[in-house]
C-alpha cells in the first residue's frame, strides 16, 4: 500500500513538473475561484432547502391543527367510522399529505391512510404504536415536528396531539409531502453546480493539456535548445509547426543556432589555422617545447624534445612527464612542477647532464602559462636548451685562454730573461755571449710575433667579417708558395715540386686566403720531412662529385647548366713523406694548440696553423682532409668548386663575432 502511494505521489509529481509555474498559478485560482463559487451555489441551495423546510413545517402544523380541530370531536365520541371517511376525503383532496396516522392515548394506532381503511380485531393482529415522548402528554397543545428521509424523498412528519374538553384523547402524524416546485428548483441548482463546476475543471485540463501540448512543449524545447547551445552544440534546431508569436520565436531560435554555427565553424578554421601555425612554429624552432597541464599531464611536444629525451617513436601526448623524464630531470624538476602547477612558482631554470640517449647538457626552462586574465595558471612551458656545444665552447674558451696565456708567458719570460742578464751582466760577457743572448731573444720575439698573427689570424677568420670569393687561378699562389719555400727546401734536401694539371680551370676562391692554406701546408710538411725526402702540390680537376663538405655547394649554382658535367671541382692535394701522423693524434690534428711536435721532440710552434687551414677551407664551402701512415708520410687534400665564366661569382661568408672590427682583408702566410 506505501509502495502504491509511493508511486502516486512520483506520478503527481512528475506530472506537476511539466507544467510551467504560470500554468500552476492559473490552475490554483481556477480551483479557488470554482470552490467559492461552488460554496457560495451549495449554500444557496442550502437556504432554500431550509426555507422550503420551514415551510413545509408551518403548513403540516397548520393543516394538522385543523384536521385535529375537526376530528376530534369525533373521536372523542367513538365515531371512528366518521373519521375514517372525513380522513379519506381530506387525503383524496389533499396531494401534500403523504400519510395519516390516528394513534390514541397509549400511542396505539387505531387508522391509518393509506396503510388501512379498516381493522379486524383478532388474535394475530400486528400491533402498531407511536413511540412518542414520556413528557409529551403534559405538553399535548404544541405539535412536534421533524423531518426523515424515505426512498420518496423527505417527508415532515407533523404530531398534532388529539385533545376534547381539555381531555387527552390521542396523537395525530401527518406526512407532508416537500413543495415539488421547490425540490425541482433545488435539484436543477444543486445540479447546474455540479455542472458548472465539472464544466470548469474540464475545461481547466482542457486547457493544462493544451498548454502542454501547444505552449509548454515547444518552450522546453527552446529551452533543451538553449542548454544545448549553451553546452556548445550549435547544430541544435527546433523543428515545430507554430505560427503567431512562439512560432517567430522558433524561427529566431533557429536563425541564432545558424549563425552561432557558422561563427563556430569560422571560428574553428581560423582557430585551426593558428593552432597549425603555432604548432609548425614550435616544431621548426630549435630548442625542445613541452606545455604540461596542470596534472602535469603532457600535451604538447615538439620534434626537438622528442629527439633530446629520446621519445621519438614513442606516445607520449597525455601521460604524466614525470613517469617519461630522465631519472636526472625527475630529480631537478619534480618539486618545482608541484609548486608552478599549484601557483607558488612563476619559473623556474636548471641545468642538466643526460646520458641517454645521447651524453648531453640540457638547460631547462619552466615558465607558468596564465589564463587570459592572467590570474589562474593554465599548465607550465618547458623549454630544452641542448647547451653541449656552448658548454664544449666555454670548455675550449677557457683551455684556449689557458692556452694562449701559457705560450705567450714562456717567450716573454725567455725574452725577459735575457735580456735582463744584458741589461746587469752585459759588461761581464763576452762579445760571442752577448750575440747569443740577442739572437736568443730575437728568436723568442719572432716566435712571439708568429703566436700573436696566428692568434689574430684565426679570430679574424671565426668574426662577422665578409669575404669576396672571386676567380682565382691557383697555378699562381702555387708558384708563388713554391718560391717561398725553396730555399727552405734546398736547405734541408728535400724535394720541393709540383704537379698541376694542365688547362686548368679557375676555381671561386679568395686569393690570400688560399695561400695562406698553402704556405701552412706546405711549412708543416717541411718540418717533419726528414733531409732526401719529398714534398709535392698536386691540383687536378674532378667531375661529377655532386657536393661539397656533405652540403650543395653554393658556387654550383654559376655552372653553365647546358654543360654535361655537373658540379666540377679542383682537388688539391699537399703530400710529403715526413714522418707521418698517429691514428689516435689525426681526429685531433685540427684543433687549437694541438702540436704533433710535443709528441715527436721537434721543433715547437703555436699549434694553430691547421686550425687556420680547417676554418678558410670551410670558408670555400669545403673541408680539408688527411691521410697519414706513421714512418710513411702524410697527405692533406681538398677541393675547391670551379668557377663559372658565363657570370661573375661574389659569395658574401660571414660568422658571428661581434667585437671584430679590422677591415683588412690580406692574412699573412706563416710557416709553424
Amino acid at each position: 500500500m506505501l509502495d502504491l502511494i509511493r508511486k502516486i505521489r512520483e506520478v503527481i509529481a512528475r506530472w506537476g513538473s511539466e507544467f510551467t509555474l504560470q500554468t500552476r498559478l492559473m490552475a490554483a485560482a481556477t480551483l479557488v475561484v470554482s470552490l467559492i463559487m461552488s460554496g457560495l451555489t451549495f449554500w444557496a441551495v442550502n437556504t432554500i432547502q431550509q426555507d422550503a423546510r420551514m415551510n413545509d413545517t408551518r403548513f403540516g402544523r397548520d393543516l394538522g391543527l385543523l384536521l385535529a380541530a375537526n376530528v376530534a370531536p369525533l373521536i372523542a365520541e367513538n365515531h371512528l367510522s366518521e373519521v375514517a371517511r372525513f380522513s379519506h376525503r381530506f387525503y383524496s383532496s389533499t396531494s401534500s399529505v403523504r400519510y395519516m396516522l390516528y394513534a390514541d392515548a397509549e400511542g396505539k394506532i387505531f387508522l391509518g391512510i393509506p396503510f388501512s381503511e379498516s381493522e379486524v380485531e383478532n388474535s394475530l393482529t400486528i400491533q402498531r404504536r407511536i413511540q412518542l415522548p414520556e413528557n409529551y402528554a403534559e405538553h399535548s397543545d404544541i405539535p412536534m415536528v421533524r423531518q426523515h428521509r424515505t426512498p420518496g424523498g423527505e417527508v415532515t412528519d407533523v404530531f398534532v396531539p388529539l385533545t376534547h374538553d381539555s381531555k387527552y384523547l390521542g396523537v395525530l402524524a401527518i406526512g407532508i409531502n416537500p413543495n415539488p416546485t421547490v425540490v425541482a428548483s433545488s435539484n436543477l441548482t444543486r445540479d447546474v453546480t455540479i455542472a458548472v463546476f465539472i464544466s470548469i475543471w474540464v475545461m481547466v485540463i482542457l486547457g493544462a493539456v493544451f498548454n502542454a501540448l501547444n505552449i509548454t512543449q515547444p518552450i522546453k524545447e527552446l529551452v533543451m535548445g538553449v542548454k544545448n547551445i549553451a553546452a556548445g552544440n550549435f547544430k541544435q534546431r527546433v523543428d515545430l509547426p507554430f505560427g503567431g508569436e512562439l512560432g517567430e520565436l522558433i524561427i529566431s531560435f533557429n536563425e541564432m543556432a545558424e549563425k552561432l554555427e557558422s561563427y563556430e565553424e569560422q571560428n574553428i578554421e581560423e582557430l585551426t589555422a593558428e593552432k597549425a601555425k603555432l604548432e609548425t612554429l614550435v616544431s621548426t624552432i630549435a630548442d625542445g617545447a613541452v606545455l604540461i597541464d596542470t596534472d602535469l599531464t603532457a600535451i604538447l611536444i615538439n620534434p626537438t624534445a622528442r629527439r633530446i629525451f629520446g621519445w621519438e617513436g614513442s606516445e607520449v601526448v597525455g601521460v604524466n612527464v614525470l613517469h617519461i623524464l630522465p631519472r636526472s630531470v625527475q630529480v631537478e624538476i619534480t618539486r618545482p612542477l608541484y609548486q608552478i602547477a599549484a601557483g607558488d612558482r612563476e619559473a623556474a631554470e636548471f641545468r642538466v647532464t643526460l646520458t641517454q640517449p645521447t651524453d648531453r647538457t640540457i638547460r631547462i626552462l619552466l615558465t607558468t602559462v596564465l589564463d587570459q586574465y592572467r590570474e589562474s595558471v593554465r599548465g607550465i612551458a618547458m623549454t630544452i636548451q641542448d647547451i653541449t656545444r656552448e658548454v664544449e665552447l666555454n670548455d675550449a674558451k677557457s683551455q684556449f685562454i689557458s692556452n694562449v696565456s701559457h705560450e705567450l708567458r714562456t717567450p716573454l719570460f725567455n725574452i725577459k730573461s735575457f735580456i735582463e742578464t744584458l741589461h746587469e751582466y752585459g759588461e761581464d760577457l763576452t762579445e760571442e755571449e752577448r750575440r747569443e743572448f740577442l739572437d736568443t731573444a730575437n728568436r723568442e720575439t719572432d716566435r712571439l710575433t708568429r703566436l700573436v698573427n696566428d692568434v689574430l689570424d684565426l679570430s679574424r677568420l671565426e668574426s662577422c667579417r665578409i669575404y669576396h670569393l672571386e676567380a682565382v687561378e691557383l697555378v699562381q699562389p702555387i708558384e708563388q708558395t713554391l718560391r717561398t719555400y725553396q730555399l727552405n727546401a734546398k736547405d734541408k734536401g728535400i724535394e720541393l715540386n709540383q704537379e698541376i694539371e694542365p688547362n686548368l680551370p679557375a676555381v671561386v676562391g679568395h686569393y690570400d686566403l688560399l695561400l695562406q692554406v698553402l704556405a701552412n701546408l706546405v711549412g708543416n710538411a717541411l718540418k717533419f720531412t726528414k733531409p732526401g725526402g719529398r714534398v709535392a702540390i698536386r691540383a687536378y680537376l674532378l667531375r661529377n662529385v655532386g657536393k661539397l663538405n656533405g652540403e650543395e655547394d653554393q658556387a654550383s649554382e654559376h655552372l653553365n647548366n647546358n654543360s654535361p658535367e655537373k658540379n666540377p671541382v679542383v682537388r688539391i692535394e699537399i703530400s710529403d713523406t715526413g714522418i707521418g701522423i698517429d691514428p689516435e693524434d689525426q681526429e685531433a690534428i685540427f684543433d687549437r694548440f694541438f702540436r704533433v711536435e710535443n709528441r715527436v721532440h721537434t721543433l715547437e710552434g703555436t699549434g694553430l696553423g691547421l686550425s687556420i687551414v680547417r676554418n678558410i677551407i670551410e670558408k670555400h664551402h669545403s673541408s680539408v682532409h688527411l691521410i697519414s701512415e706513421v714512418g710513411v708520410g702524410t697527405t692533406f687534400w681538398f677541393d675547391l668548386a670551379v668557377f663559372q665564366q658565363k657570370s661573375t661569382l661574389v659569395e658574401e661568408l660571414q660568422v658571428i663575432n661581434t667585437t671584430s672590427t679590422d677591415s683588412d682583408s690580406s692574412i699573412t702566410a706563416t710557416v709553424l
